[in-house]
């Protein structure tokens, strides 16, 4: 804005709502603003949780990336965001300035706001006088502020007391500078929003196109992707063996003397703190087993989002993965669940109508969380066969793209995939990194602790008042068609309330030494797939209906029971 033009003055908002693509600095532009870490609320009545980013006199909402080219529940949700909102903020990068505000413009007609270019680091190595002719044209042709940004590296900075701006802001075109700008600039360019238009004049058309890496290539590119989608549960295996499977034993043997003092105890007492089943001798399980494995899986899905490969990755899987029914964008999703099916099953949002619950059933049938894969990976380890993972995740795999296959609508196999640029891989800093990791610790500390505790207690009261063995007795028929011991039934059943009730098996290591690894196999793979834990059922149902649940959960146990009947009986055969 020049001083010719001067734009009309607001103060500055108390509510500025950013509105743009994926991947385009949102969430980076909004915590260098405020200085936050976001919260999910749902913003003027949306009933999708936007994140909301206060500092001092200033909230940010941050709005799902718009995808134009599907039709998602996350950009329905945006767009209906913007009512109500005081401020405006379009996010478009520097590598597709022109084509972004095509595309948004039309949305924001008439509203309050201001344009922010966010990865303006990337267009350094372009002359700076056709930079700040570019910025000084658009800004011109908008006449709303226009300020360029390294959303990722902004620092958070009041406001000055005169107000005035700093690197990249507005002023006049002389002693306007291409640097980044910093938070107070972008802080004043909110202070001079105005009204936006519905379409510019301007065309930028820098090159700013990533290099191809391997990713892309027609036949390396699925085969590096899937190995990269393998590597944190590869990694996972490696801690289970070399340090969980040894700390283990000792854990045990340090608790021994409190399980013995429980003995004086009160008999449901004694039952609840130290009986088979009871909260030490099951407890060690979570810290030593489940908590480093979510943190593994947690790290690695900060660093491949941070970084940009998630993107590439499933850009790259598209073609296959298609073929049974989903789209890359959704192959990210189920991904996801290895660290926890709930925030897997809401970030379906923003898959295309027609494959969402194809890709929710996925999630909730194939998506070992971060809770199940340790249990797993715990009970092969106290039946001396932790090579069977391997076998397990194969078989995982293979049944969960053939039940998506049986079950995915015609439409879904025909889905494109709605990214129109592709992504930069970069170094992930460890700030974004982190951020992922302590979300997913405290989600840790408050659910899945009172949750495994809850089932520990209902175990042990179960066990103590001879329940276990008349339930056993109940199911015993239904076991043995799997060729199962009666002791493998309450696993499975609490494995449908939370899943890492898988690890209840570990209680009954002797009677599953006595089976072959293809019966131990069957058990473990049967208990994680016959039914989602209760927490992704309840998600499921609000996000999309319980009579879908009730579908759901019936379409699952089939095919479940169908699989583990064909791989225990094709295994005895075989074996």
């Amino acid at each position: 804005m020049t001083d010719a033009e001067p734009a009309r003055r607001y103060s500055e908002p108390n509510r500025a709502v950013l509105i743009g693509k994926e991947s385009v600095g949102k969430s980076a532009l909004a915590a260098g603003l405020t200085g936050a870490a976001p919260a999910a609320e749902n913003v003027d009545g949306a009933t999708v949780s936007n994140e909301v980013y206060r500092g001092g006199d200033l909230e940010v909402i941050d709005t799902p990336g718009i995808t134009l080219e599907a039709d998602t529940e996350t950009t329905r949700e945006a767009l209906a965001a913007l009512e109500g909102a005081e401020t405006v903020v379009l996010v478009v990068p520097a590598s597709a300035i022109a084509r972004d505000l095509g595309d948004l413009l039309p949305l924001v007609r008439g509203r309050t706001g201001a344009v922010i270019v966010t990865h303006w680091d990337r267009v350094e190595a372009i002359d700076e006088t056709e930079r700040r002719r570019a910025v000084a044209d658009l800004e011109s042709d908008l006449g709303v502020p226009v300020v360029p940004v390294d959303a990722r590296s902004l620092e958070r900075d009041r406001v000055a007391a005169d107000g005035g701006p700093r690197g990249g802001t507005t002023g006049t075109d002389g002693d306007r500078s291409m640097t980044p700008a910093d938070g107070r600039a972008v802080r004043a360019a909110l202070a001079h929003a105005a009204e936006l238009p519905g379409d510019t004049a301007v065309e930028i058309d820098w090159d700013l196109e990533p290099p191809e890496r391997v990713f892309d290539r027609p036949y390396l590119g699925p085969v590096a992707s899937a190995l990269v989608l393998l590597l944190p549960a590869v990694v996972a295996v490696w801690f289970a063996n070399a340090v969980a499977a040894e700390l283990d034993p000792r854990v045990g043997a340090a608790l021994e003397p409190a399980v013995r003092w429980t003995t004086s105890l009160p008999g449901p007492l004694a039952a609840v703190l130290g009986g088979d089943y009871g909260l030490l001798a099951m407890g060690p399980f979570l810290f030593v087993w489940a908590l480093p494995t979510m943190l593994i899986f947690a790290l690695f899905t900060g660093a491949y989002a941070a970084s940009g490969l998630t993107m590439r990755v499933t850009t790259a899987l598209h073609p296959i993965v298609r073929r049974v029914g989903l789209t890359g964008r959704d192959l990210v999703r189920v991904v996801m669940g290895f660290g926890c099916n709930v925030p897997a099953v809401t970030s379906t949002r923003a898959c295309s109508d027609c494959t969402r619950c194809t890709t929710i059933s996925a999630v909730s049938f194939g998506a070992a969380c971060s809770y199940q894969f340790p249990a797993t990976l715990a009970v092969f380890a106290a039946v001396g066969m932790p090579w069977l993972v391997g076998p397990y995740l194969a078989v995982l795999v293979a049944t969960t793209l053939l039940y998506v296959r049986l079950i995915a609508p015609p439409e879904a196999r025909t889905a494109a995939l709605a990214v129109d640029r592709r992504t930069r891989l970069e170094r992930p800093r460890p700030r974004a990194i982190w951020r992922e990791a302590r979300s997913s610790l405290a989600s840790f500390v408050t659910t899945a602790l009172p949750v495994f505790a809850a089932i520990c207690v209902v175990a042990a009261l179960f066990e103590y008042v001879g329940a276990l063995e008349r339930l056993g007795a109940v199911l015993e028929p239904a076991m043995a068609a799997f060729a199962l011991p009666a002791e493998a039934a309450l696993p499975i059943v609490l494995a449908a309330i939370r899943k890492d009730g898988i690890a209840l098996l570990t209680a009954e290591s002797a009677a599953l030494e006595a089976l072959s690894p293809v019966e131990v196999l069957v058990a473990v793979y049967l208990a994680g797939v016959l039914l989602p834990c209760l927490v992704t059922a309840i998600t499921v149902a609000r996000e999309v209906s319980v009579r879908f649940v009730a579908g759901m959960l019936a379409r699952q146990a089939a095919a479940a029971v169908g699989f583990a009947f064909a791989i225990a009986w094709t295994g005895r055969l075989l074996f």
